[in-house]
């Protein structure tokens, strides 16, 4: 399966944005969908996953209550909605597809990767 992730964008601090990924190829629906993200001078890491029929969710507890995940099927397509940005919340954006059980929380885990997308949140 093929990723592109878009959506990201400069947005003040307490906006929102919502990114969007879709993806190309056989069996979409197989897979576990999750966003990671990486901030400059770090590592990157796991933001938010969501099973294969979408009724089951897992977010880091960094963006709890924050982000939201969701998928849609019938587009190929998963979400990442972004509420109260925060300046930390600036970095990369990757989404991601795994076959491996949910949730998958390591970069190891998953087995295709999008390109990435900036959000940059000013204070």
């Amino acid at each position: 399966v093929q990723l592109q992730a878009f959506g990201g964008g400069l947005v003040q601090a307490g906006g929102y944005l919502r990114l969007s990924c879709a993806a190309s190829g056989r069996n979409f629906g197989d897979y576990v969908m999750g966003w990671f993200r990486q901030a400059p001078g770090k590592e990157r890491e796991f933001v938010a996953a969501i099973n294969w029929s979408g009724r089951s969710t897992y977010s880091a507890d960094s963006v709890k209550g924050q982000f939201t995940i969701s998928r849609d099927n019938t587009e190929n397509a998963v979400y990442l909605q972004m509420n109260n940005l925060k300046p930390e919340d600036t970095a990369v954006y990757y989404c991601a597809a795994s076959t491996a059980p949910f949730p998958p929380q390591t970069e190891d885990r998953h087995n295709y990767w999008g390109q990435g997308t900036q959000v940059t949140v000013s204070s």
